[in-house]
């Protein structure tokens, strides 16, 4: 199983892609697709149907969000935010936040450890 999973992320390295045809929507569920997962961070993609989150919590290293297609509420250390296509927010090592899909909504998470 691990070997087929590096297969695959070894299978997009050094071509062109479109990040948002490389995960797919899944009715009432949060689909995530990890595209790199090195010792200095992460980058994984998400998709989430209507009305599917993460709730609050923390994390351990600043991370960058950006939305590929849809809405999202996300809310940093209290602060609620509507995003949509296009948009991008950083999230800092520690501060609690959440993640709500207000719409089906796809987005790029880069998680930099130091």
């Amino acid at each position: 199983m691990v070997l087929d999973e590096e297969k695959k992320a070894a299978a997009l390295v050094g071509r062109p892609l479109r990040l948002g045809d490389l995960v797919e929507y899944q009715t009432g569920a949060v689909v995530s697709r990890t595209l790199v997962d090195k010792k200095a961070g992460t980058v994984t993609l998400f998709a989430f149907d209507a009305g599917q989150g993460l709730s609050e919590h923390t994390a351990p290293c600043d991370a960058v969000v950006n939305v590929i297609d849809g809405v999202a509420e996300i809310t940093i250390s209290g602060e609620a935010m509507a995003l949509s296509a296009g948009d991008m927010v950083i999230m800092p090592a520690g501060a609690p936040h959440s993640v709500a899909a207000v719409r089906p909504f796809k987005m790029m998470l880069t998680m930099i450890r130091s």
